[in-house]
């Protein structure tokens, strides 16, 4: 995907403001992301997967967190960690802290800002987690700093588990797993919705396959790579260092 093609994209301030806009959506655990295919199986798996992966979890970072829902599923299963929250919105942090902090027996911190300016402690974290937040990342280079940096701040044995919009690399198969998710929407909230929801991915998002994302894990470094499920336009995955 060429830089051309991503000019008309949302900026970084812009992704900030609409999402500052949208905290009470996202914080709800069974429905924040009902506009994501099958979003409570995928949570769930790489929770599981996280769990299962890098056990015993004592650090985890959450990056994109949003209202805090992906480290609240974490919380499930460990409910004493030192938890490091990232994202654009300011709204959000304080949403997710308070909402963490009333679970977690650990310590809570927030980071406001862009994940790949802000200073984390490397060969720190146990997990991290990056749910509905890499599809704001736009050129080969982006990607490529976002994913050598989660190795770099994993500790040994660390995982990282996403999920995500995704797309695929035959335009044809794109084009039927658009209408797919086209289908999804429209059951879900009509014909108006459907074109909302396109429109904003048009503007904001710009997604990568997941075989690009799955090579990228381990050109950076990562030993072993999963695929969790894959659905339409969306996926689960990660990787073990």
């Amino acid at each position: 995907m060429g830089k051309k093609k991503l000019d008309h994209k949302s900026t970084i301030r812009e992704i900030e403001e609409r999402f500052d806009k949208d905290v009470e959506r996202f914080s709800n655990l069974e429905t924040g992301q009902s506009a994501t295919v099958d979003a409570p199986l995928a949570m769930q798996l790489i929770t599981e997967a996280a769990v299962a992966a890098s056990s015993p979890i004592k650090r985890i970072l959450d990056i994109g967190c949003g209202a805090g829902n992906n480290t609240i599923k974490l919380l499930q299963y460990e409910s004493d960690l030192h938890c490091d929250l990232v994202d654009l919105s300011q709204n959000m942090l304080d949403r997710a802290h308070e909402r963490v902090s009333r679970l977690n027996r650990g310590k809570t911190t927030i980071f406001q800002g862009d994940f790949r300016e802000i200073d984390l402690k490397e060969d720190y974290y146990d997990v991290i987690l990056a749910g509905a937040v890499l599809h704001h990342l736009r050129d080969d280079e982006d990607w490529k700093i976002v994913f050598s940096k989660f190795y770099r701040l994993l500790a040994k044995g660390g995982s990282i588990w996403i999920t995500d919009l995704v797309s695929h690399e035959s335009d044809e198969v794109q084009a039927l797993m658009q209408a797919r998710y086209g289908d999804y929407l429209l059951e879900l909230g009509g014909e108006a919705y459907r074109k909302a929801v396109f429109e904003y991915i048009e503007k904001e998002d710009s997604p990568r396959a997941v075989m690009f994302q799955l090579d990228l894990l381990r050109e950076v470094g990562f030993s072993q790579v999963e695929l969790l499920h894959k659905n339409s336009c969306f996926a689960a995955f990660g990787a073990i260092k």
